[in-house]
């Protein structure tokens, strides 16, 4: 199951500081020009154990003639409807504008959760004059400075308090079909890909009902092979034409990606690895899912005798840190190895499944800890003692030591390559942990 906030307001309220605050990194563009993010941007925030989609958006400005102004209306419009809850962000500094009360119209219609933000609220003057914003008639109102982090927790805490407890089961997967979710941008072939696989053997095809509007789900089962194939490629069609549809495409492809255990992400190989492929990629990886990277329409492109081979280094190298993923070149028109890309998903299921026995992990990795030690710290000597794979759905692994905290990310990445060195991994995100001992 997915769960998406968005932040929404007019222009210049701190959006994007908030977005930058949640997910602890600066991903959106920060400036004190109005009107800065025409781009939307996407990201997962974690809160006391609890991991959510954060869709930051543009400026709202009803009626503006601004061709920018407009599109950025209909993202918000498009956020509201999709978002589980709304974050609607105004400014103490400003105070109440007519702005303001154009977007509270909207909001009023929706009906998820609205929590109101007010940012800005850096001492006690300017709480006094924030409480204004109790008259635009919202139940929730809460008081923030975003470039501090003052009063983020007390909203994450009400957002999480609102996410419903069975969001983590996904990780009992026991009697559950392995589940593909084709990603990517549009018109990378994610339609035809879809229409290989299935569309011309209409006698094994049944569409299951998704657990949202959202995704089509299509039961595969032929040729030995059994799973499901979540496909976000109808969603050009079905929204309609005043909508971002770039925008929907995105926000649906996230919350496929949640469902999934396996993400086929889809490239142009005219277009090549662009920033939004990236995008799609990292929040992949963030969330622990398997992947494999298919680049479409390579029959379209002119070959010469190591084309494939350089252009896989290349890919590599720009999804980095974490490239031990499966490559394949495919046209899904012509049906050029499309088989080959549902074997390499249901190997990375096979190995995203595994469970690694804490005998064999200790033999193995206890020696390649002896082959390279972990750096002194501060004349000790750190000491890794024992290793244990836990019980969750992205295979993760304890490292049982003296001092976890001094252990720097060089060794981390010296482990984790070690692990995938002695374990089959590919195409798995793993996550390490230190604990003291």
């Amino acid at each position: 199951m997915s769960f998406t906030v968005a932040i929404v307001g007019r222009p210049n309220v701190g959006k994007s500081t908030l977005f930058n605050r949640l997910l602890e990194q600066r991903k959106a563009i920060v400036d004190d020009i109005s009107g800065v993010t025409r781009d939307r941007q996407y990201g997962v925030a974690d809160w006391n154990g609890k991991s959510f989609n954060v869709i930051d958006t543009g400026g709202f400005v009803q009626g503006s003639e601004d061709v920018f102004e407009r599109e950025i209306a209909k993202q918000v419009l498009v956020a509201l409807e999709e978002a589980n809850v709304i974050l609607f962000m105004v400014d103490a500094a400003t105070g109440r504008t007519d702005l303001d009360d154009a977007m509270v119209g909207l909001l009023r219609k929706s009906t998820k959760p609205v929590f109101v933000v007010v940012n800005k609220v850096d001492n006690n003057e300017r709480l006094l004059e924030a409480s204004e914003f109790y008259s635009l008639g919202l139940e929730h109102v809460f008081f923030i400075a975003a470039a501090s982090g003052s009063g983020t927790g007390e909203v994450l805490d009400a957002v999480t308090d609102l996410m419903p407890d069975d969001l983590t089961t996904s990780e009992d997967i026991e009697n559950k079909l392995p589940k593909f979710a084709i990603i990517g941008q549009p018109n990378t072939g994610k339609s035809s890909l879809l229409n290989a696989l299935v569309g011309q053997e209409r006698t094994i095809v049944s569409n299951v009902a998704g657990t949202t509007r959202d995704t089509i789900h299509t039961h595969y089962n032929l040729f030995q092979k059994e799973f499901i194939l979540i496909d976000t490629a109808g969603i050009r069609r079905k929204a309609k034409v005043h909508e971002d549809l770039e925008f929907y495409s995105v926000i649906r492809a996230i919350k496929a990606m949640d469902e999934a255990d396996v993400c086929l992400l889809m490239l142009d190989a005219e277009k090549g690895l662009t920033a939004q492929d990236l995008n799609i990629y990292g929040l992949a990886v963030k969330k622990g899912k398997g992947i494999v990277v298919l680049v479409n329409k390579w029959d379209l492109i002119e070959k010469e005798t190591n084309t494939a081979a350089q252009t896989e280094k290349e890919l590599r190298k720009r999804l980095a840190p974490f490239n031990d993923v499966p490559i394949l070149f495919v046209s899904a028109l012509e049906k050029v190895r499309i088989h080959k890309a549902i074997e390499a998903a249901l190997q990375v299921y096979a190995s995203r499944q595994q469970k690694i026995s804490t005998s064999e992990l200790n033999e193995k990795m206890l020696k390649a800890i002896e082959a390279y030690h972990p750096p002194v710290v501060r004349g000790h000597p750190i000491k890794i003692k024992f290793i244990t794979q836990l019980p969750t759905a992205v295979p993760s692994f304890a490292f049982f030591c003296n001092f976890p905290d001094d252990i720097k990310t060089p060794y981390k990445n010296y482990l984790e390559n070690q692990l995938r060195s002695h374990f089959n991994l590919t195409g798995v995100p793993v996550r390490l942990f230190f604990r003291k001992k």
